[in-house]
């Protein structure tokens, strides 16, 4: 599919974009799969994003689990609890 054609819809490459984790991860009904297939064969950007979602999610599905250090662990903790409270403001 070409950039410019006049059919495409950008607002189709959004909705599908915001389910491609359920669809790869086998979440949804069958008639939304089968929409979400439909698009991705007539839409090349949204096959490469397809493609890209799959081997990121098979990369950290075999990362080595790793603890983080403390120090790490505590900075992170405040950043949170300092963004909460600045939203409670």
């Amino acid at each position: 599919m070409k950039r410019t054609d006049p059919n495409h819809s950008h607002q189709g490459c959004i909705s599908l974009f915001e389910r491609l984790s359920e669809y790869i991860d086998r979440e949804l009904d069958m008639a939304t799969c089968q929409d979400i297939e439909a698009h991705i064969k007539a839409c090349k950007p949204c096959q490469v994003c397809l493609e890209t979602l799959k081997q990121t999610v098979d990369i950290c599905r075999h990362l080595k689990h790793q603890q983080v250090p403390e120090t790490f662990s505590l900075k992170l903790k405040a950043a949170i609890v300092d963004l909460i409270n600045q939203e409670n403001r």
